[in-house]
């Protein structure tokens, strides 16, 4: 079995889960998150502590195991906590704001990127060149991260694009005569 798998996950004040058949149901203070899980793998709910284990030896289900046991950590400190990603913007002109549920962003181009904002997601900007995703599931609030920054990833000379907040970006040397 994982190391992971074998840590067990204690639950906070305030969380309840719920197992069903192969669904984890995560409740908390700033939402609820459900996520179906593999047959192979079984979740126990003893004293507001989850353990995982799986359900066969096969080198597949105890690989389920922990990343079962990593997502569902996720999803409570989701509940709990909730997620963040901060993306900059820079280069001269670029500007981030958001008109209800859309992200209006001038990057450059001859026309600006509107940017639906998807409903489990809160998008805001501190100022025009910051831009702040907050969301309870971890994988979404990547992803629309990286959705954002694909319109316009930071080029290595002049260092210019959608660059996350603690991204280092490495830069080239310009052609010399």
């Amino acid at each position: 079995m994982s190391r992971i798998a074998k840590s067990p996950i204690p639950l906070p004040k305030g969380v309840e889960v719920n197992i069903l058949s192969q669904k984890v149901e995560v409740k908390g203070n700033k939402g609820c998150l459900e996520r179906n899980i593999h047959k192979d793998v079984s979740i126990t709910l003893t004293e507001n502590v989850l353990t995982f284990a799986p359900q066969t030896n096969t080198k597949a289900a105890r690989a389920l195991a922990g990343t079962t046991r990593a997502l569902v950590n996720n999803m409570v400190q989701g509940v709990t906590q909730g997620f963040e990603k901060k993306l900059i913007l820079v280069g001269v002109g670029y500007k981030a704001q958001v008109q209800g549920s859309i992200l209006n962003l001038i990057l450059g181009f001859s026309k600006p990127v509107e940017f639906a904002i998807p409903n489990d997601i809160s998008i805001e900007t501190p100022n025009p060149t910051n831009i702040t995703i907050k969301g309870l599931d971890k994988q979404s609030v990547g992803q629309t991260a990286a959705n954002i920054r694909a319109y316009r990833p930071p080029e290595p000379y002049k260092g210019k694009g959608v660059k996350y907040a603690d991204e280092i970006i490495l830069r080239k040397e310009a052609k010399k005569k």
